[in-house]
């Protein structure tokens, strides 16, 4: 039988199924049409021209009012920020930082073209097609001066260093970020930096390649590429919504109920097991793909890689970076 939008929720809260589990997109057309029928039982001569204008106006006013399930935004904002270009986010401000050194990605981008620009545009890659182990060691060497190196005696597996680039993985996502935003590219065994790019280089450093590298990784790079889940949850549509909550909050464990709230339909891709709930398994893909592999790679956040501390289980919280401050500008 199907479920009505009027009847209780089968979750068991006692609540109308409308005002409980059913998605937000559900909740705001079932909200809407419930004001047309008091509409039309306190004004039965309207016309169906009268009522598709006062539908319109109803449905424009749900879009643009501020929605409880999207933590105050209206559907409006949330849309432009899941779908449009990253050139034209509303109610946010992009800047480029005059101080990327805090930056791993930014700082590996550095060392590679640097090693280029030594080399006249180009140096020779491994056998493999890697970066050489020359780079390799110059992006070791930068260690110490990250915010990540605070917590590098607790990181059994440590992402921001390695013998080689395979073993390297915020050096590989630097290459593979900088190859998709089109300023190196890999031809006859060698890396080369383009014309374009060594121009820009030379005239503005490195920040000049901020946004571009930020707007691929955001636009084109595959959040899923470093990593096995059995399931596959699209976390890049969201980045801007959820950096704006981490950055309100610091909390990740509230960051995964206000991400299950506003888009519950992403839980239907997550089936639970003996071990984890899908609540508990989207947690960790969100810390994985979004907190480690994206803002402690930038450099936005540093978070203690810990989940005990004297047998205690710890939440996870993110440590907001100056980066983060000085990028991002929310108006509102």
């Amino acid at each position: 039988m199907k479920l009505g939008r009027n009847d209780p929720c089968p979750c068991g809260s006692g609540k109308k199924y409308k005002r409980c589990c059913m998605d937000s997109a559900s909740k705001q057309h079932a909200e809407v049409f419930d004001d047309v029928e008091a509409m039309l039982a306190m004004n039965p001569n309207l016309t169906v021209d009268e009522l598709n204008v006062v539908l319109q106006h109803k449905v424009q006013d749900r879009n643009n009012s501020p929605h409880p399930d999207f933590c105050g935004l209206s559907p409006n904002q949330m849309t432009n920020w899941l779908y449009a270009p990253f050139a034209e986010k509303e109610l946010v401000e992009i800047n480029v930082p005059s101080d990327l050194s805090a930056s791993p990605v930014m700082r590996y981008l550095q060392v590679i073209l640097d090693e280029a620009m030594e080399n006249g545009g180009k140096f020779k890659a491994t056998a493999k097609g890697n970066l050489p182990i020359k780079v390799v060691q110059r992006a070791n060497a930068l260690m110490p001066e990250l915010p990540i190196s605070q917590f590098s005696m607790h990181i059994i597996f440590n992402e921001f260093t390695g013998t080689n680039e395979d073993k390297f993985n915020a050096l590989h996502y630097t290459r593979v970020i900088a190859e998709i935003a089109g300023i190196i590219y890999r031809r006859s065994g060698y890396f080369h930096v383009k014309k374009a790019a060594q121009k820009e280089y030379q005239m503005h450093g490195i920040q000049a390649f901020f946004k571009p590298m930020l707007d691929a990784t955001v636009s084109q790079y595959n959040w899923g590429y470093l990593d096995a889940y059995e399931y596959d949850i699209p976390l890049k549509t969201f980045w801007l919504f959820m950096l704006w909550r981490i950055k309100q909050h610091q909390n990740v464990e509230i960051l995964t109920d206000e991400v299950i709230t506003a888009f519950p339909d992403l839980l239907l891709d997550i089936w639970p097991d003996d071990y984890s709930t899908q609540d508990q398994k989207l947690q960790h893909m969100i810390e994985t793909r979004f907190i480690h592999r994206f803002l402690q790679f930038w450099g936005f956040i540093s978070i203690d890689p810990r989940r005990r501390i004297e047998g205690q289980p710890v939440t996870p919280l993110a440590q907001i970076q100056p980066l983060l401050e000085d990028t991002f500008t929310f108006k509102f």
